[in-house]
């Protein structure tokens, strides 16, 4: 069982460089913060059209397979069971619906046959092939408001995780710090250590890989002792992962420690006393292209709030 290779979260794909990587990386971050905004207040076809740009980014990049394939196909399994399971269940509204026109449409005729007013206004035709209750067999029961919950909760889920996924596994972390660390520069008239934000940012990307790693060996170290589980109970299983959990915020304070003192022999004291060059930060033809791009992105996307 390798984590690094089957959950690669947070991680940096360094080979092949794709058209991605040579993105900006304040470009990449602002294309990120639009996926991340653009779904609130937004009908369900536009966030459905959200997770479809993220896949065709994805594979328009030709990102290897093996690093998005297993990713990609547990958490769309994910989002499906959360928008199965959403539409089949109640609407949260306990009331019986019955049709607002009467069963017999014969009723109906003598109010069609009245004259109307020279100025009475035309009525609106309703139209009979609206259901509120999509589909009833037994006791599944899908609605209207059951559709529309679950497809905005499973394409919100898919975008937020594989959105920023897809920016950690194309953005290194010097380029993000660098990135937003430009982005924030009119915080330092407000007196916001920018750098100190900056930097512990840097050290939370570097200390996701030493996390997944440390889980790696604990749970190696667990299947190499070939524990009889069910001789333990579940009184005995609860301690024996106590003790793996302890065992493992153990070790990472531990790698936190040697993390800060190998620092503090390198003379950083202070991220303003020493400075360290993240990233050279120039925008290029096609991050201008990738910005023009944007602007249409949000074009679109004022255009179609207009019309819900």
């Amino acid at each position: 069982m390798d984590l690094l290779r089957s959950l690669p979260l947070g991680l940096y794909l360094e080979q092949p460089q794709t058209w991605l990587h040579k993105l900006d990386p304040r470009v990449k971050f602002i294309w990120l913060m639009s996926f991340l905004t653009s779904y609130s207040f937004a009908n369900n076809q536009w966030r459905i059209l959200l997770v479809a740009l993220l896949i065709i980014f994805t594979l328009a990049a030709r990102i290897p397979r093996r690093v998005w394939q297993q990713q990609m196909g547990w958490l769309l399994t994910l989002t499906f069971l959360v928008f199965a399971l959403t539409a089949v269940f109640p609407d949260g509204l306990g009331i019986n619906y019955q049709p607002r026109l009467p069963v017999n449409s014969q009723a109906l005729a003598p109010l069609n046959n009245t004259a109307k007013a020279p100025n009475e206004p035309k009525q609106v035709k309703s139209s009979k092939d609206y259901n509120y209750i999509l589909f009833h067999q037994g006791p599944v029961k899908i609605s209207r408001r059951t559709l529309d919950l679950g497809t905005r909760i499973s394409t919100i889920l898919f975008t937020v995780i594989y959105s920023t996924t897809l920016y950690l596994l194309t953005t290194a972390p010097e380029e993000i710090t660098a990135g937003i660390e430009s982005l924030m520069q009119p915080l330092r008239r407000l007196k916001i250590p920018v750098t100190e934000i900056t930097l512990t940012l840097t050290l939370s990307l570097r200390f996701i890989p030493l996390v997944l790693e440390e889980i790696q060996n604990l749970i190696r170290s667990i299947m190499t002792r070939a524990i009889n589980w069910k001789k333990l109970g579940l009184k005995g299983g609860f301690k024996v992962w106590m003790i793996v959990a302890e065992r493992l915020l153990e070790n990472l304070l531990l790698r936190a420690e040697q993390m800060a003192s190998a620092m503090m022999v390198r003379g950083f004291t202070s991220p303003n006393e020493h400075r360290v060059p993240w990233h050279e930060l120039r925008l290029k033809s096609w991050d201008w292209l990738a910005i023009a791009t944007l602007t249409i992105f949000w074009g679109i996307r004022i255009v179609a709030g207009q019309q819900i």
